[in-house]
């Protein structure tokens, strides 16, 4: 059937066939379908949605348009398994959450990307540290992975190369927003990790990509029932992003935080809690735990006996990073120099925080991209960031703390600071809702 055939059965609301959905992937891959072919498939599927086994469909034709990584010659001792997430400013759980699993007996290859708009980018945190290679060869991926148990990597354009040439058509046509289009583009690249099992942590609230609960809980069922029905076992947690996940914001002050996090310092009782949930849903999906409290408990044994530190430390190694940043992270990860404390201009409680706004600030700091193009400085952000319910003033407990290099930029930081925390009096009680709202399970 001609393409354009394809794209007016799609507008006719006529479901597409597996065959002739897999024709449509396989034409991206060969330039024997063009872009504008490709927008129009686009738009069709925001104004018609797809059926669920057209989504699985689309989803399965996105992982087998380039390679899949074969683990089964590797002669691997445990499962591979992965998480994602949505995204939300100060997510830094992937960096605790790989050497965890690893210590555990999975193997990780954690296939992670750049930040852009509001959220950060898992792999910029990564290129904060000095020497490591983020985006290395897919021999080197295999080797980390056996020999370490994880690899925080970013993809190869070998893996699922018909979803990098249709998200940057969707990001130019106004696209992106289509929750089948989203379903495919994330399940496609986890699907060509070959992975035995993913857990998936779908935010909600002003600092995620979908602030809406509703909206957020549509695409965890969306992403949960093509997952399983397309072979992949998935367990989905929508977790809540109304305030900042622990309490930085910036790529070398994440690691930092993420760091001290494997060390058993300085942690933050929200990080703590999704990350907890998130290795032990995964390590149940892996067999590696009879059940979550299981899970649960082992992700903490392997935190207190310093297994999962010495892996993180292991892992930036083996991808060309410094030996033993597990002492020496703050002398190796650069901090911009400037300090600001941004205070309320009245004591009082943290009533609610507009959390897009705290990413905002990190971007006006240049942490964070406006454009694909835009190089990022990862030595600033927010650090000391104040949480629901808590107590601030105007001279000794600050709203946070900027890190900056440039005054100008601090200022404008510091303006989007203010706007995104509003104060009740001193006596409110702030009712803090779970981290953890729901969850999904094969």
């Amino acid at each position: 059937m001609l393409t354009q055939e394809l794209i007016i059965k799609r507008r006719e609301k006529q479901p597409l066939t597996r065959d002739e959905i897999t024709d449509f992937v396989n034409g991206i891959v060969t330039g024997a379908v063009g872009e504008g072919q490709i927008a129009a498939f686009c738009m069709t599927a925001c104004l018609n949605p797809m059926t669920k086994d057209e989504r699985v469909g689309l989803t399965l034709a996105m992982a087998h348009s380039g390679i899949t990584l074969d683990w089964s010659g590797e002669n691997l001792e445990g499962p591979v398994l992965d998480k994602h997430s949505t995204g939300g400013v100060g997510d830094k759980v992937s960096l605790m959450l790989a050497p965890i699993i690893a210590a555990c007996g999975g193997y990780v290859p954690m296939l992670s990307g750049r930040g852009l708009g509001h959220t950060g980018g898992t792999l910029d945190k990564m290129d904060s540290i000095p020497g490591y290679v983020s985006q290395p060869d897919l021999p080197t991926i295999k080797r980390v992975v056996k020999d370490i148990g994880c690899a925080i990597i970013g993809a190869t354009k070998d893996l699922a190369p018909a979803d990098r040439t249709m998200y940057s058509i969707r990001d130019v046509t106004g696209t992106v927003e289509s929750l089948d289009l989203i379903t495919a583009s994330i399940l496609s690249k986890k699907m060509a990790a070959g992975l035995d099992g993913l857990v998936m942590d779908v935010k909600f609230g002003s600092g995620a990509f979908m602030q809406n609960y509703d909206d957020a809980k549509a695409l965890a069922d969306s992403i949960f029932s093509v997952a399983n029905d397309g072979g992949l076992p998935c367990t989905t947690l929508l977790t809540d992003m109304d305030q900042a996940l622990g309490r930085t914001a910036g790529n070398a002050i994440e690691v930092i935080e993420a760091i001290e996090f494997l060390r058993n310092e300085n942690i933050d009782p929200r990080l703590w809690d999704v990350t907890m949930d998130l290795c032990a849903e995964l390590l149940v999906l892996g067999k590696l735990a009879a059940n979550a409290e299981e899970g649960r408990q082992k992700s903490e044994a392997v935190l207190k006996n310093g297994k999962a530190a010495e892996l993180f430390d292991n892992m930036v190694v083996a991808l060309g990073g410094p030996k033993n940043i597990m002492n020496d992270y703050k002398s190796l990860l650069k901090i911009a120099p400037i300090e600001h404390p941004v205070y309320a201009t009245a004591p009082g409680i943290v009533q609610s925080i507009n959390v897009r706004k705290l990413g905002y600030a990190v971007i006006e700091l240049d942490g964070g991209r406006r454009l694909v193009t835009d190089k990022v400085d990862h030595s600033t952000g927010l650090i000391r960031m104040a949480g629901l319910g808590e107590s601030v003033d105007s001279r000794s407990t600050p709203l946070c703390v900027i890190r900056g290099t440039d005054n100008a930029k601090i200022a404008k930081a510091e303006t989007l600071v203010r706007e995104a925390f509003i104060m009740a009096p001193e006596d409110t009680n702030i009712e803090i809702p779970p981290i953890v709202r729901e969850r999904a399970t094969p």
